[in-house]
């Protein structure tokens, strides 16, 4: 095969010490032509484009081929001569193996996919692959991830997301000088130190300086406003008083010692009284009876383990010994009621005469009049039923035992007992009723009674 002239197919040049090549008008780009240069170069070797090669000789030339024929690559592929080799591509919206075969693309863009994926190499992947830090929640909104830490985490959602430390808001802490600050519910707040006042968020001071700073019944101690009389200062049971910013001590009315070290009352218990005076009353004997009004008029008193004072009337008196005692009358007896519920006292007397309360039960009562009276069964025969009666506010049968005679028989009748003798009987139904005999005739006289003739 002849070789072509550069210039019938081709121009050659030298361009920065590199021959390159340039095809003529209808020329394919995917041939290597064979070229005839008469020219000998100093080079090495000179790259003539990606396709070309020249060689230090006094001819210059490529050998005339097609690498892309036959084709070597797949279905749905195109083959691209670079740097001497075919290399195979997928087709564009392809994917897949193009040595073998590519296979249509899932998608082309985003639209093709659902709002949580995207279109990556014609295939929809999850938009939140890969797209957030570590610990970062991700959500998809229009085929784009929106990353944020979850609750409890800080950080940046698209490097890494860190568990969060609710003292992070007190640093730096917004706090003045001398506080203290601490998160409480996810808030930093300002608390001063101890021994110090004022704004915690402007910054706090001492309370105090000297006494002065202080008010006249405190003092100042480790830079705080006290109470001069705090426990301890006086003695026990003593008095305190505050006089400027110092503690004045003083035992009570009724004892008497050291107001510093101890104060002493006249008594601690009642143990420690006399007789006379059994109870010990805030640190003093006294006797309990002796209280004006403990008891009342023309009562008694005498005191009960030493400290209970017991009132109670005279003998032959009665009344409230709390108020006033007066001579007994017979109405007395009553006075308090002893009689039980729905029961009425009235004045009386026992087997021996003497005069003692008696108790009844109220009309219409009955019961233990004692202890308690309750309502009767009845008031009259009407609340009963026709076989019975009222009988001491109580219904019982009308035919009781004994009602009528031996052998007789009992019929209620409106709550009455009828008496009548059995036939075959006669005689009086409310004494005693006896068997008829076998009469041969019976003769009635002129009263009416019959009289019977035996055989």
């Amino acid at each position: 095969m002849q070789l072509p002239i550069i210039g019938k197919h081709a121009v050659l040049h030298l361009l920065g010490g590199a021959l390159l090549l340039s095809l003529a008008s209808g020329q394919s780009y995917s041939r290597y032509y064979d070229v005839l240069l008469n020219r000998i170069y100093e080079d090495e070797a000179i790259p003539i484009g990606n396709r070309h090669y020249a060689y230090r000789d006094s001819t210059y030339y490529t050998r005339s081929q097609d690498i892309c024929t036959p084709n070597p690559c797949g279905s749905n592929t195109q083959c691209l001569p670079r740097d001497g080799r075919p290399v195979c591509v997928c087709l564009p919206g392809h994917y897949g193996n193009p040595l073998t075969y590519c296979q249509r693309g899932e998608c082309s863009d985003n639209n093709d996919c659902g709002a949580s994926k995207v279109c990556k190499n014609n295939q929809c992947v999850d938009v939140c692959a890969g797209n957030c830090g570590s610990n970062a929640q991700c959500l998809a909104r229009n085929h784009v991830p929106v990353c944020s830490c979850p609750a409890g985490y800080t950080g940046d959602p698209f490097t890494n997301c860190r568990r969060f430390d609710p003292q992070e808001l007190c640093n730096p802490s917004p706090c003045g000088r001398n506080t203290r600050c601490e998160v409480v519910n996810e808030v930093p707040t300002c608390t001063c130190l101890p021994g110090y006042i004022g704004q915690p968020l402007q910054g706090c001071r001492h309370e105090c300086d000297s006494d002065y700073d202080c008010s006249h019944s405190q003092k100042c101690s480790n830079y705080k406003c006290t109470p001069v009389c705090s426990t301890g200062t006086c003695a026990p049971n003593a008095r305190c008083d505050a006089s400027n910013h110092r503690a004045v001590c003083t035992c009570p009315q009724g004892t008497f010692g050291d107001p510093y070290s101890s104060c002493r009352y006249e008594c601690e218990s009642h143990y420690d009284c006399p007789s006379g005076k059994p109870a010990c009353s805030a640190g003093k004997c006294i006797d309990p009876c002796a209280t004006p009004g403990v008891c009342g008029e023309f009562a008694d008193c005498h005191v009960k383990e030493r400290t209970t004072p017991v009132c109670s009337c005279p003998r032959d008196m009665t009344g409230d010994p709390f108020i006033r005692c007066r001579p007994f009358v017979k109405e007395d007896l009553c006075i308090p009621n002893p009689c039980g519920q729905n029961a009425q006292c009235t004045p009386g007397h026992d087997r021996t005469g003497k005069e003692r309360p008696v108790c009844t039960c109220l009309p219409g009562y009955v019961g233990d009049a004692l202890v308690s009276c309750r309502r009767g069964e009845c008031q009259s025969n009407q609340e009963c039923g026709y076989d019975k009666s009222c009988q001491a506010y109580s219904c019982s049968p009308v035919c009781t035992s004994g009602v009528c005679g031996s052998g007789a028989d009992c019929k209620a009748r409106d709550h009455t007992a009828v008496c009548s003798c059995p036939p075959g009987h006669t005689g009086n139904p409310f004494s005693n009723c006896y068997r008829i005999p076998n009469p041969v005739a019976a003769v009635r006289d002129r009263n009416g009674r019959i009289t019977y003739l035996k055989r």
